[in-house]
């Protein structure tokens, strides 16, 4: 998952990072940071963060040439 991936999830869900911070019970700071690119989390931190994501309905599309993306599960 990439900082653009996760904006634009947030963004298709209408959530603030303060409730993606809770519902994956991540730090704000810490969420707000990737979100800008200025740090990257622990990838336990980010597959909590994904799977907050997920089970609320988003889709992470991989990079597959033309860019990697999100959209609503199918």
């Amino acid at each position: 998952m990439t900082p653009d991936q996760c904006r634009g999830a947030r963004g298709m869900l209408g959530w603030s990072q303060a409730k993606l911070a809770e519902v994956s019970k991540v730090g704000k700071q810490t969420l707000a940071d990737f979100e800008r690119g200025a740090r990257q989390p622990y990838e336990r931190t980010l597959r909590d963060i994904q799977k907050a994501l997920e089970d609320a309905g988003i889709e992470f599309i991989p990079e597959n040439g033309g860019g990697a993306g999100v959209r609503f599960k199918g």
